[in-house]
């Protein structure tokens, strides 16, 4: 069974879900993105409307989820959560749709993985706020149109690219969520220690910071790991040495790589040569399904440059060569302008 990771498990679990900020003063970082989103849930609320419908996009653990449910609370209005591949039949949409409040937020969480006929039934339900029913089947079949309450659809993706295109276009504000800078990351462990009765100094936030791959999810499932060690190992206390040892026990470097990824630049340094090498190769030689690769550890790697996209496959750069200790060939690229 493939070892899951400490920095991509597949779920949150209740403490990283309480950690969740609830109002747009309370969410760190994402200045420009909480400002547009404050003038238009403003101007909704001023109007007495819904919302526009919103999407965002970007890599996961950045505050997708947490900025549908920060806009619920900002509305005073309730909010129903799904993914895209949890509405199977378009009967599994009409059954919420047709329970919603007029105002409502309605979140579809990975909204690019919708099946088509369900996104074909959502159409008319964005735009017009109709939903259609086909009741029987063959020659006897009828179709009823019925009146749904105007509601706000919050869709998140990390891959953008693959929401088609009539969808994308409905939706009204689009809002992309860039990775997060050190100190919007310590101020984010700060906050998070306090709420679980924590004392965590500047420095040893920054630790965190620094080694939580830009991503607040990240930071935080860092401080829980940071805090046990503490208890189990340091009395309690929480300095900068006693985080930096917690994380190495962890196998979580300083530049935030953790055993899978040093197992996928492994892969490709010494046992690919550097590559290129495919991506459903590279993903067998680490034990990892081929869309967690792409998704959960490419864009970081690719961010902190130890790897490069070509047309042929994955490549190492000569970053990747330094970090693991080993000397690179003299073609080896070392940006992705190589």
């Amino acid at each position: 069974m493939r070892e899951e990771s400490l920095l991509n498990p597949a779920i949150e679990s209740e403490d990283e879900l309480s950690l969740r900020p609830k109002r747009l003063d309370d969410f760190v970082g994402q200045d420009r993105v909480k400002e547009r989103l404050r003038i238009s849930i403003e101007a909704a609320a001023e109007e007495q409307r819904a919302l526009d419908h919103v999407i965002f996009s970007g890599p996961p653990g950045l505050g997708k989820t947490t900025l549908a449910n920060v806009i619920a609370n900002e509305l005073g209005v309730a909010i129903r959560v799904t993914s895209g591949p949890a509405l199977e039949r378009p009967g599994d949409l009409a059954a919420i749709l047709s329970n919603l409040q007029p105002g409502d937020i309605f979140f579809i969480d990975e909204i690019h993985r919708l099946p088509r006929a369900v996104e074909e039934v959502l159409y008319p339900a964005m735009e017009d706020f109709k939903l259609d029913i086909v009741l029987g089947k063959g020659p006897t079949a009828q179709s009823i149109r019925l009146d749904l309450p105007r509601f706000t659809l919050v869709g998140a993706t990390t891959r953008k690219g693959k929401v088609t295109a009539p969808l994308r276009d409905r939706f009204g504000i689009e809002e992309k969520l860039d990775y997060y800078q050190d100190h919007e990351l310590a101020d984010i462990v700060v906050r998070s220690a306090s709420i679980i009765g924590v004392e965590i100094g500047r420095p040893a936030a920054e630790v965190l910071a620094r080694r939580s791959r830009s991503t607040p999810r990240i930071a935080n499932r860092l401080l829980a790991r940071v805090r046990d060690y503490a208890v189990a190992r340091a009395d309690g206390d929480l300095n900068e040495e006693i985080a930096a040892a917690a994380l190495d026990v962890f196998e979580v470097d300083p530049l935030g790589l953790d055993k899978v990824d040093r197992s996928i630049l492994e892969a490709l340094v010494l046992k690919f040569g550097g590559g290129p090498v495919g991506l459903s190769t590279l993903a067998i030689a680490v034990g990892e399904e081929p869309e967690t690769v792409e998704d959960a550890y490419e864009p970081f790697l690719l961010q902190i440059g130890m790897i490069n996209r070509t047309p042929r496959g994955r490549v190492a750069t000569v970053h990747a060569y330094s970090h693991l200790g080993v000397e690179a060939p003299a073609n080896t690229q070392t940006s992705l302008l190589d």
